[in-house]
C-alpha cells in the first residue's frame, strides 16, 4: 500500500442539475449527506493529510468536515482541474501519491480504492486511473489508448468524435497521481473545450505526450462508481445505499420481511432477533433493541430509543421519544416528546398532543400504566404507576395522574383510587 498518501475531495460544485440551493454534496442518501460517506472512505485509507475543495456555499459544507481535513476554497468554479489546483494548495512540498475523490460520489467500496492503490504503488506510473468497461457508455469520458494500448488520454463524451463515443472503456473520474507529475501537469492544463473549463482528465494527455506512464485499474461493477449529477441519480445511489444497510442489518440478526419497502437511515441500531414489517421508516440516530416487533407502516423518527420485547403495530409514530421494556402499541397511535416506562400498553388511537403551537411538551407515563383506546394526554402531562386512561379521555396539561388511579371522560377526572 502507498505509504506516502494525501488525498484530495473535489466538493466545490453546486450541482446546476439538481435545481437546488442546497450544496450537491449535502443532499441525502439514507438520512445522511452524501460527501459524508466519502470522508468515511477517506478515514478508513488512513492519508497522511486530506484536502476538501470547496466552492458554492462553502461555509455550509464545512460545518460537516472533521477538525483534521484542511480546506482549500476554489475561487471560480471552472473545473476539476483547477479544483485539483487549489487542492494542492493546502499540500505545499507533499511529494508521494495524490488521490483524487469526488463528494458526489458516496458508493465506492473502499476495497476498490485499496485495490486502486496498491497498484498504483507496485507499478510506480505516473497517474493510475480507476477504470470500467460498459455496454452502453453514455455520458462517460472515454479512455483512449495508442496502437500498443498505452493510456494517451480521456475524452468527454460531449467532446468525443463518433469513432469515440463506441470506446467502451471508460473513466470512473477517480486516479492517483505522483505529486509532483500531477503538479507539473496541471501547470499545463488550457480550457480547450466547449464549456471554457479546466479539465483534470486533460493531465493525462499531458503525461502521455511527456512519454509518462498512465495505467488503469477496472472497477467490477460501475454503478459503484455512480456521481450524483441530477435527483435520479440520487434516487438510485439511495436505493442501492438502502440495500446495503439492510442486508448489514439481516447479517446480523434482524429479519426485514421486505427489504424493498423498508426505508432505514445510516447510523440506525437495531438489536439481533427484532422484526420489522414492511413500509417501515427508521430515521437516523434510532435505536431499537432485541427482539421488538415493528411496522407495518410505523415511522421512527429521529432521535427515538426503543428498548428490548416492544411491539408497535400498524400506523404508528413515534418522536424524540424513549420506550421501555415491554410496552405494547398495536395500532393507530402518535408519541412524541414521551418517556414511556415499562409494559406499559398503548390503546388504539393514543395520541400525545405535545405541540401547543409554541412550544413541545413532554409526556410521562409511568411503568405498568394502561392508556385506553382514544386517548389524548395534552403534554406537559405525567401518568403514574399502574395508572389507568379510560378510553376517548382526555388528560389536560399540567395533570398529574398518581399512581394506582384510573382517570375518564372529557376532561379525564379520576373515578375510583386501587387499594393494595
Amino acid at each position: 500500500m502507498t505509504k506516502k498518501l494525501a488525498c484530495i475531495i473535489l466538493a466545490a460544485g453546486k450541482g446546476t442539475r439538481m435545481k437546488s440551493d442546497t450544496p450537491k454534496v449535502l443532499h441525502n442518501i439514507c438520512g445522511r449527506p452524501m460527501l459524508e460517506y466519502v470522508l468515511d472512505l477517506v478515514k478508513g485509507l488512513k492519508p497522511e493529510k486530506t484536502v476538501a475543495v470547496l466552492g458554492f456555499k462553502s461555509r455550509e459544507v464545512r460545518k460537516i468536515l472533521p477538525k483534521n481535513i484542511r480546506v482549500a476554497v476554489q475561487k471560480q468554479l471552472i473545473g476539476s482541474a483547477d479544483a485539483v489546483k487549489s487542492g494542492l494548495s493546502a499540500l505545499p512540498g507533499f511529494k508521494g501519491t495524490v488521490l483524487v475523490l469526488y463528494g458526489d460520489m458516496p458508493l465506492l467500496p473502499k476495497e476498490s480504492i485499496q485495490k486502486l492503490l496498491k497498484y498504483h504503488s507496485d507499478n510506480q506510473p505516473k497517474a493510475t486511473i480507476l477504470a470500467a468497461t460498459i455496454d452502453k457508455p453514455h455520458g462517460y469520458g472515454r479512455i483512449i489508448r495508442d496502437q500498443y494500448s498505452c493510456i494517451k488520454g480521456i475524452v468527454e463524451e460531449k467532446d468525443a468524435n463518433d469513432f469515440q463515443k463506441e470506446v467502451k472503456e471508460v473513466n470512473t473520474g477517480i486516479a492517483c497521481f505522483d505529486a509532483l507529475a500531477l503538479r507539473q501537469a496541471l501547470a499545463k492544463v488550457r480550457p480547450n473545450n466547449r464549456k471554457n473549463e479546466f479539465y483534470l482528465t486533460d493531465v493525462f494527455s499531458i503525461l502521455y505526450q511527456k512519454k509518462e506512464r498512465v495505467e488503469s485499474v477496472a472497477i467490477e461493477d460501475v454503478n459503484l462508481a455512480l456521481g450524483i449529477n441530477c435527483r435520479v441519480d440520487l434516487a438510485k445511489a439511495n436505493s442501492i445505499m438502502q440495500r446495503r444497510i439492510n442486508d448489514e442489518y439481516m447479517k446480523n440478526g434482524v429479519t426485514i420481511v421486505d427489504p424493498a419497502t423498508t426505508f432505514i437511515s445510516h447510523g440506525v441500531k437495531i438489536g439481533a432477533d427484532t422484526l420489522i414489517y414492511p413500509f417501515t421508516v427508521i430515521e437516523r440516530n434510532v435505536k431499537i433493541g432485541d427482539c421488538c416487533q415493528i411496522g407495518p407502516f410505523v415511522h421512527l423518527r429521529e432521535g427515538s430509543s426503543i428498548a428490548s420485547k416492544v411491539l408497535l403495530g400498524n400506523f404508528i409514530e413515534v418522536v424524540r421519544s424513549q420506550l421501555s421494556t415491554g410496552i405494547f402499541a398495536k395500532h393507530f397511535c402518535y408519541l412524541g416528546d414521551s418517556r414511556v416506562g415499562r409494559n406499559v400498553n398503548i390503546g388504539a388511537g393514543t395520541v400525545t398532543a405535545n405541540f401547543n403551537g409554541l412550544t413541545k411538551g413532554a409526556t410521562v407515563i409511568k411503568e405498568k400504566a394502561f392508556i385506553g383506546s382514544n386517548s389524548v394526554l395534552v403534554a406537559p402531562v405525567t401518568i403514574g404507576k399502574n395508572a389507568k386512561v379510560g378510553a376517548g379521555a382526555v388528560v389536560l396539561r399540567n395533570t398529574k395522574v398518581s399512581d394506582n388511579t384510573a382517570v375518564a371522560g372529557v376532561p379525564a377526572k379520576p373515578i375510583h383510587r386501587k387499594t393494595r
